[in-house]
């Protein structure tokens, strides 16, 4: 007997499932829209969704990662969630945070110039109106609260300066737990100073970078390559100044090349580097020049760049390049007689360099007959220009990483002291961690970054000196006049010869 139509049996359906595929399948990729979007808003420390600096402006950055999925996974993980997966290295139980009642060293002589660094604002204190006209000028802006970093991103910096700057504060955080005052900062991580005096005398901004003039109020603080530079395959500050100083005894000084030699890249603006060529003749000037090409260096293995093998002259040149450079520190810790040509700029720690005591002056006026004057003289006085060359050496070895970081200590605390406000993170700002650089940072960056890593300090920071404006301005004063006095032996030396 047949089935009724009524009783035949269905057939399942197929129409459920399409539906409930179709609704996953949205609401997946809603999702990846979504978070795609939220890491498409997100600024970070490595540089992503910032516009370089407009005041300096550079080539866009390009990351590495392979798919908008990757970048957007990395984005949120490094920003929101990589200082939460462990342990709170701020967290330090409170009798850990003091050091043991000792006395300690005295600060080395150039620390007194935080006190000069700070004077536009002894009077007035810094307000937050300060700091909201500070950021029109600023990369970015640092709170600390708490013994926690918060970073604020305004514009992205050359190469990995903002990443290697943030790392250096972070590790004075683990060094000095708990000592590090709350404070609200303002950065630029570009090269020249923009807080001109005349132009804001009125209202003197309070902005750190990497060096100043008495033209300007921005406040020098250690830059990004004490760290390490990636980019130019320089280590941490205090690897560097070892292999250098071993590299610089290999040659005794009297078989060292009586020449003096620089090593650099003109192309960056400046007017002295491109002088300076003109100067490459050893038996004219007594002046070896070699140019820097760094791309062909990052081919061969940076062979040819390593900083311990060019210590074999007995002179080295300094020339600034678009402003203050870092290669300062690295030519003076050579021990030989560092040939400063008419600085512009300063950064925190060459104003503890006295001319004829750690350098020789080199007017960049007459630059080649200049230099040679500096060669002549030291090869008629040999004693007196290894001094002076070991001198200049000296001041590189007490500017260890323990004192870079105690001159950090120093001038946030007295900065903070100015402060008329509460710091308070703005809402738009991110709290960094050491977890947080590391994984934003590529291969060689991340390699730096860990062999910088720090332990807190069983040693409180240096003992500060007093400020003494007096003392400052006999200082200005004693060094411009040494400096007129060689200018003037080089003239008198020029009239000899002429008649």
């Amino acid at each position: 007997m047949g089935l009724s139509p009524k009783n035949k049996a269905r057939k399942p359906s197929h129409l459920l499932p399409c539906v409930s595929a179709l609704a996953a399948f949205s609401i997946t990729a809603l999702l990846l829209y979504k978070v795609d979007d939220f890491a498409s808003q997100t600024k970070t420390v490595a540089g992503h969704n910032l516009e370089p600096t407009p005041w300096h402006l550079f080539p866009p950055k390009t990351f590495s990662e392979q798919s908008r999925q990757a970048r957007a996974y990395k984005i949120i993980h490094c920003s929101y969630l990589a200082c939460h997966s462990g342990t709170d290295t701020n967290t330090i139980p409170e009798r850990h945070r003091t050091h043991p009642s000792q006395p300690s060293k005295k600060c080395p002589a150039f620390f007194r110039w935080i006190h000069h660094d700070l004077e536009p604002w002894a009077k007035t204190g810094i307000s937050p109106a300060h700091l909201a006209e500070s950021q029109k000028f600023a990369a970015f802006r640092i709170v600390i609260v708490s013994g926690k970093l918060y970073v604020d991103l305004y514009y992205t910096c050359v190469q990995s300066r903002m990443m290697f700057t943030i790392w250096g504060l972070l590790q004075l955080l683990k060094r000095h737990p708990g000592m590090v005052p709350d404070v609200d900062m303002m950065f630029d991580c570009m090269d020249r100073p923009r807080i001109n005096v005349t132009e804001h005398e009125s209202m003197p901004l309070p902005l750190f970078r990497y060096c100043t003039n008495e033209d300007h109020y921005d406040i020098p603080f250690p830059d990004w390559s004490f760290w390490g530079w990636p980019e130019t395959n320089l280590r941490p500050w205090d690897e560097e100044f070892r292999d250098i100083k071993q590299g610089s005894q290999r040659t005794s000084w009297s078989k060292k090349s009586p020449r003096a030699y620089w090593k650099g890249n003109p192309d960056v603006g400046s007017p002295v580097r491109v002088e300076l060529q003109n100067c490459n003749h050893s038996t004219m000037w007594g002046v070896q020049i070699m140019r820097q090409d760094w791309e062909e260096e990052a081919r061969i293995g940076y062979e040819q760049s390593k900083l311990s093998n060019q210590c074999n002259y007995q002179y080295k040149i300094y020339a600034e390049g678009y402003a203050w450079s870092v290669s300062l520190k690295y030519i003076l810790s050579c021990g030989s007689l560092a040939l400063i040509i008419s600085p512009d700029y300063e950064d925190f720690f060459s104003r503890g360099l006295i001319p004829k005591k750690n350098y020789w002056p080199v007017s960049v006026n007459d630059l080649c007959p200049s230099l040679k004057h500096a060669v002549d003289w030291g090869n008629k006085h040999p004693s007196e220009a290894k001094a002076i060359g070991k001198e200049g050496q000296k001041l590189m070895e007490t500017l260890s990483m323990d004192r870079v970081y105690d001159y950090m200590f120093h001038l946030i605390t007295e900065y903070s002291k100015l402060q008329h406000f509460r710091p308070v993170p703005p809402s738009s700002a991110q709290e960094l961690c050491p977890e947080s650089l590391i994984c934003f940072a590529d291969g060689k960056q991340r390699e730096s970054l860990e062999q910088s890593t720090v332990l807190p300090s069983k040693e409180p920071p240096c003992t500060l000196q007093p400020a003494d404006s007096n003392l400052i301005k006999s200082l200005i004063q004693q060094k411009k006049k040494i400096i007129k006095d060689v200018e003037d032996m080089k003239k008198l030396k020029a009239q000899r010869r002429s008649n």
